[in-house]
């Protein structure tokens, strides 16, 4: 998906507003997760929305989005951003991000989705990648549980 970038997206500092960005990432996850699942698509999560760079009013900006992995219901949808100056020529990668997409059924709840197999060596580098992703989140969750279930501990000569 390409938009130029028009004043009403702007902040305060007259660069393109982060909210107006996660909109679009948003949209490009959704379209490339209901069209890879043929099926609806929810967003389950967000990882490592990295703001690179500001983007500028006036900027033609390029999503790219792609799956690096399937579960049984899930996706990981990949974007990449990418920004042109129209008079300066010049190109610049601004922000990266990876999304959980769920793929829901008319009633909404979660249906198979088809599973993926990487190919070329790019895909291959995203889905290795992609593993690493959900094994951090899964040791993540695992040790908020953990701490969640643990009792508060108190100090022996009582609180501070």
């Amino acid at each position: 998906m390409t938009i130029l970038m028009t004043p009403d997206m702007s902040n305060f500092a007259g660069n393109v507003h982060g909210g107006t960005l996660l909109k679009y990432l948003d949209q490009v996850a959704y379209t490339c997760a209901t069209r890879y699942a043929r099926n609806y698509a929810v967003t389950l999560s967000v990882d490592q929305v990295v703001f690179r760079e500001p983007i500028h009013v006036g900027e033609l900006v390029t999503f790219e989005a792609s799956v690096n992995r399937t579960g049984r219901t899930s996706m990981e949808v990949g974007v990449r951003v990418t920004t042109q100056d129209l008079v300066a020529q010049t190109v610049r990668h601004t922000n990266s991000c990876y999304f959980t997409m769920v793929a829901v059924g008319p009633d909404r709840r979660s249906v198979p989705v088809p599973p993926w197999q990487p190919r070329t060596a790019e895909e291959i580098r995203r889905h290795r990648a992609a593993e690493r992703r959900l094994e951090l989140r899964r040791a993540v969750a695992r040790a908020t549980e953990e701490i969640r279930q643990s009792p508060a501990e108190v100090p022996e000569d009582g609180p501070t």
